[in-house]
């Protein structure tokens, strides 16, 4: 396996690199995974209501947005490293201290603290895999890289299925905690990018690499990740955070709506693996945009659907095609700048995206609230993915195997 990088003389393979990062990425999974699953246990204990419900999604978002963006800032500073080891505890901690909250207030504050967490370890990540790869690696590793949410996802739907039922939600959020022992090894093992490590000397202000991302140099790649970050960020979770919910709302009990997810979550692994495979010989755009048609495709069969076979199959399909283009969107994301402002264009993109994953939960809740049906809310995140779609076709351009600046 291709060496990547070397910490006093040491090398590491891709295959290291991309088991301690994913590892990273399987644990902010498993936490916003469960998060999905806690919501539905807690409408049944805590008698919260739809809108309620919503705001426990969108106070996650909130901490993302500010996470992504200043952390990613940051990250062109201090460095990938640091940032991710930082990012990893900050979430783990707060979210097993969540388990002992009383009131959703306290939750709600704690989630906050969570998704900021969450938010700023997610393109840090990526950036660093991607620095640390070589170009006709790069875009396959980093997808692999993403495959890892899905495993996350698996552990928390796992975990929901055995422990929520049984032990309750907060036993659930405990187990979430393991990660902080996790980053103390990080530390140790985890060298930073060789990019970075290359030009950390030169210091450039935080305004500056603000005001380069949006130079002119750079507008158009930038007005295209915003865009496509808000929608796809916007439907996912509007989507996702609801699965459990939203089967139960279709009269299935709460543990068969558990299942019917689980079912449903293993579909994301040969989504990752056909991404994975397709990226490096397709290219970026094509994967990125025709994973994002067929999610929108299975967006609009899954809120019509009537029947427990019509169910699990589009959302099979759903997870399938929706998170391949998220693992093709986060190869494609630091790819459209240099080294200097990698970290902050790519941060401030998933940030922006943030405030969908924001406006999406709430957006649901409401729109139940109001009696609107499943239909037409899926149906408007159908339309919202196919928008993000025009923007990588019309707007982005090929970055197959390009070298980094």
């Amino acid at each position: 396996m291709t060496t990547v990088t070397e910490k006093n003389n040491k090398p590491i393979s891709q295959r290291k690199l991309l088991g301690v990062a994913g590892l990273g990425w399987l644990f902010d999974a498993m936490d916003v995974g469960i998060l999905a699953f806690v919501i539905a246990a807690l409408h049944e204990d805590w008698g919260l209501t739809s809108q309620q419900m919503g705001w426990i999604g969108s106070v996650n978002s909130i901490g993302m947005a500010v996470g992504a963006f200043v952390f990613g800032i940051y990250a062109d500073r201090v460095g990938r490293k640091k940032i991710f080891i930082i990012t990893l505890l900050l979430f783990s901690l707060a979210s097993g201290i969540s388990a002992f909250t009383t009131t959703l207030a306290a939750f709600l504050i704690l989630r906050f603290f969570v998704g900021m967490g969450l938010g700023g370890e997610l393109p840090v990540a990526s950036t660093l895999v991607s620095e640390s790869v070589p170009a006709k690696d790069r875009g396959r590793v980093v997808v692999l890289l993403e495959s890892f949410w899905a495993a996350g996802w698996l552990v928390a739907a796992i975990i929901s299925y055995f422990i929520i039922p049984e032990y309750g939600w907060r036993i659930a959020l405990l187990l979430t905690a393991l990660p902080a022992f996790y980053a103390l090894y990080l530390r140790i093992n985890l060298p930073d990018s060789p990019q970075f490590t290359a030009k950390k000397d030169v210091l450039r202000s935080v305004s500056t690499n603000i005001r380069e991302v949006w130079s002119k140099t750079y507008r158009r790649p930038t007005i295209m990740l915003w865009i496509v970050w808000f929608t796809v960020v916007f439907s996912y979770y509007g989507m996702f955070l609801w699965l459990p919910s939203v089967m139960v709302m279709k009269g299935f009990p709460l543990i068969q709506s558990f299942q019917y997810v689980l079912i449903m979550t293993l579909a994301q692994l040969p989504g990752y693996f056909s991404a994975a495979w397709l990226i490096e010989r397709a290219g970026r755009k094509f994967v990125l945009v025709t994973y994002l048609i067929g999610t929108a495709a299975s967006a609009l069969a899954f809120g019509n659907a009537d029947t427990v076979t019509a169910l699990v199959v589009s959302g099979a399909f759903l997870s399938f095609f929706n998170l391949g283009a998220w693992g093709a969107l986060y190869a494609y994301s630091p790819e459209q700048y240099p080294t200097v402002i990698r970290a902050t264009g790519t941060g401030m993109a998933a940030s922006f995206g943030r405030i969908g994953g924001i406006l999406g939960p709430l957006l649901v809740g409401s729109m139940l609230t109001a009696g609107f049906g499943i239909n037409v809310i899926f149906a408007i995140f159908c339309v919202s993915i196919l928008i993000g779609a025009m923007a990588v076709a019309f707007l982005g351009t090929e970055t197959k195997q390009m070298e980094l600046e």
